[in-house]
């Protein structure tokens, strides 16, 4: 990949953004009736999808060097977020073919990687078979198996069932995890991307899609390999790597189930502010009741921070490759949950007031049921925060030595500096350097101390920061006492992973901010650092709290766009 001029990267998403606009409108496939008909039927947008390939969404699942558009991996989850911010439901399943395609990016033959590219450019879709009815989120106990066929051409033969797969009866292509050694095991899987349209008549059986709870249009089911014989190159890298490929892809990938996440997000502050601009109590606009606008400002502040994780986990992809496996589990565990508690938040501020019933498509509701599911995609909360605490004594040591990556980080959090490219072969499914973004944290605070000492920031701010480097230092000794057997994590490690992922979506929310100063309103930072400070269990001075309603302000004072630590033509304008 070679690196794009910065101001270019914001067209397709203006672009974009102006289509969603236009298929909004009544009649359109995005258009409120007609989205809100589907999820009655549970019918799958099709006509929303092909709309979003015609605008050429597909090109940028696909890597540069593969013959797509894709040489910055941030674009996709903002892309996403945009799609997400209309319909969580297209979102989703649009957006699984880049899910399903990331592994042969990372470990796949060029040649094939560049024919993937091309299917995908003509409009193939790709999903990624994991999980099996049995074991859920397990992939070590997977039963799927694929056996080498001694025959010219050599082969394989694919026998078992899948289950529970987004997008997976749609699927042209998909990429299976199965089991290549019998005895299992971290090297007993491989991955193979399979071309249905290659297998013989009877080799696979759809099964029946599965109702749930969430995005009900999509295509979520199963299917059945019946000795389905692959060819050799089907296999994705070499035999017995399919963990440890699968698991960098979810490094990848994770950043844009987030981008799903910052929408819905997006989505359900507008509608909350569009509700409370028209609603009052007892005759006072309700913006102006100090609990609602109170509430209102921390809801802001927590899609503040969400957004700094993700914006900094997507730049990461670039910036900070070999500390994915932390970046990613910490944007994937706290971004989904924080939109689950501001929409929780929402509801249970406003809706006494009639949040759910003003809308005639019941959009919030919808919305609030569907994010549920984005929690469970690419791996639960749990499972990426058992992830965070293997590491804990790495990332103990790394904050007690200040090791970091410098400029890794300054190109993570600058949104306006170009990324290198990205290169799979720095993954790694352990974090050589820590966290740099929680590692610097220390450095960041002696930086806003010393621009308070010049009168470029306020002693408010730096009072705040200097609480936020407290709480870490805290942290990350009691993460270091952390002592426990694989099969036996204490229930407290848990507690302690979440509280991780506060620091470090506040500790991002500040680097971005002293990045480019003059482009975030302190104010916000403030509130940002309130909201995390609060959430840590850590004092906070009453007037801090002002912050907040500060934020509440720029929510209500421009209808349709929502507060963004982005630049106005990246951030959220619907």
């Amino acid at each position: 990949m070679t690196t794009t001029p910065v101001a270019s990267k914001a067209a397709p998403i203006a672009d974009l953004l102006r289509l969603l606009g236009e298929l909004a409108a009544p009649g359109g496939p995005f258009s409120g009736e007609r989205l809100a008909a589907l999820d009655e039927r549970e019918a799958f947008p099709a006509e929303a999808c092909r709309a979003l390939d015609a605008f050429g969404m597909p090109r940028y699942y696909v890597p540069t060097e593969h013959g797509g558009a894709l040489d910055d991996f941030s674009m996709v989850t903002q892309l996403l977020r945009a799609v997400a911010r209309a319909d969580l439901t297209v979102a989703a399943a649009h957006g699984k073919t880049y899910l399903g395609a990331v592994s042969t990016w990372i470990a796949g033959d060029p040649a094939r990687a560049a024919r993937l590219g091309r299917r995908i450019g003509e409009g193939a879709v790709v999903s990624c078979a994991l999980t099996e009815r049995h074991h859920g989120s397990d992939l070590l106990a997977g039963e799927v198996t694929a056996h080498p066929v001694d025959r010219e051409g050599g082969g394989w033969r694919l026998t078992g069932e899948k289950w529970l797969i987004n997008n997976i009866t749609r699927a042209d292509l998909v990429t299976v995890l199965a089991r290549t050694d019998p005895e299992g095991g971290p090297r007993g899987f491989s991955l193979f991307l399979v071309d249905k349209a290659r297998l013989a008549p009877g080799a696979l059986s759809p099964l029946p899609k599965v109702p749930t709870y969430g995005i009900r249009g999509a295509d979520i089911s199963g299917l059945v390999f019946h000795d389905a014989m692959l060819p050799y190159d089907a296999l994705i890298g070499e035999p017995g790597q399919g963990i440890e490929i699968i698991l960098k892809a979810l490094h990848v990938t994770r950043t844009g189930c987030v981008g799903m996440s910052l929408g819905a997000g997006d989505h359900a502050l507008d509608l909350a502010a569009r509700f409370t601009a028209d609603a009052t109590d007892d005759g006072t606009p309700l913006g102006k009741v100090p609990f609602v606008r109170r509430e209102l400002g921390e809801a802001v502040a927590g899609l503040l921070l969400a957004e700094a994780t993700g914006v900094v986990a997507a730049r990461s992809v670039h910036a900070l490759t070999g500390e994915m496996s932390v970046v990613s589990a910490v944007a994937k565990a706290y971004v989904p949950a924080q939109v689950d508690d501001l929409m929780a938040r929402l509801l249970h501020t406003l809706g006494p007031y009639g949040l759910t019933d003003a809308d005639p498509h019941g959009r919030f509701a919808t919305l609030e049921r569907d994010h549920r599911i984005i929690g469970i995609f690419d791996g639960s909360s749990l499972v990426n925060r058992n992830a965070l605490i293997d590491q804990f004594p790495r990332l103990a040591r790394g904050y007690r030595k200040g090791r970091r990556d410098d400029d890794g980080l300054a190109e993570a959090t600058d949104v306006q500096a170009p990324l290198r490219p990205f290169r799979p072969g720095a993954l790694s499914l352990l974090s050589g350097t820590g966290a740099s973004v929680v590692a610097a944290l220390p450095a960041a605070v002696d930086r806003v101390r010393d621009l308070t000492a010049s009168g470029a920031a306020s002693g408010r701010l730096a009072a705040l920061a200097d609480g936020l480097r407290r709480a870490a230092d805290g942290l990350h000794e009691r993460m270091a006492a952390v002592r426990y057997s694989p099969r036996s994590v204490p229930g407290h490690a848990f507690g302690l992973a979440e509280q991780y992922e506060l620091c470090f979506a506040a500790a991002a929310t500040l680097h971005l901010w002293l990045r480019r100063p003059d482009h975030i309103d302190e104010t916000w930072l403030q509130g940002c650092l309130v909201k995390a400070l609060t959430d840590l269990g850590e004092p906070v001075e009453e007037a801090d709290r002002d912050a907040l309603d500060a934020l509440a302000d720029a929510l209500l004072s421009s209808p349709g766009t929502v507060p963004s630590l982005l630049d106005p033509m990246e951030g959220t304008t619907r």
